[in-house]
């Protein structure tokens, strides 16, 4: 049988489910037993005339149901999680193995033409410095 905690925990679930199957319940029947499993199941069996073991089960089942959405949700949850988590993994090795190879052709570029690529580096050195310069001069 569901244990008080379950049936708090799913009130306003097992409340609407109750009245949905039994509909000549009322929100003032259920109050009557809100919180007591026990009271509960008197109340619906004097409303409706039901066998104590059908109304207990009936409570077990919705509770339940409930638990396992719960899981099916964590469940799928997790699954989502790590899926994201090997995109990010797999998107991060394809950064790092393209960032290794552009270091390595400029290394090969650098090898191959020491003079111009001195030449380059020297030339974007006076352009930030001029840039540099000029934006300190505004401030």
């Amino acid at each position: 049988m569901a244990t008080r905690q379950q049936l708090e925990g799913k009130w306003n679930e097992v409340k609407g489910k109750l009245k949905e199957k039994w509909g000549t319940l009322t929100d003032d029947d259920l109050v009557r037993g809100e919180g007591n499993v026990e009271q509960l199941v008197g109340v619906i069996q004097r409303k409706t005339g039901k066998a104590k073991e059908e109304v207990e089960k009936f409570i077990d089942e919705i509770v339940g149901d409930s638990e396992g959405m719960y899981d099916r949700v964590a469940t799928t949850a997790r699954e989502y999680t790590d899926q994201a988590t090997q995109a990010l993994r797999e998107g991060y090795d394809r950064t790092a193995s393209q960032m290794s190879e552009g270091y390595r052709q400029a290394e090969q570029t650098i090898k191959r033409n020491p003079v111009e690529s001195i030449a380059v580096a020297f030339g974007a050195g006076i352009v930030s410095g001029v840039l540099v310069g000029l934006m300190l001069r505004r401030a």
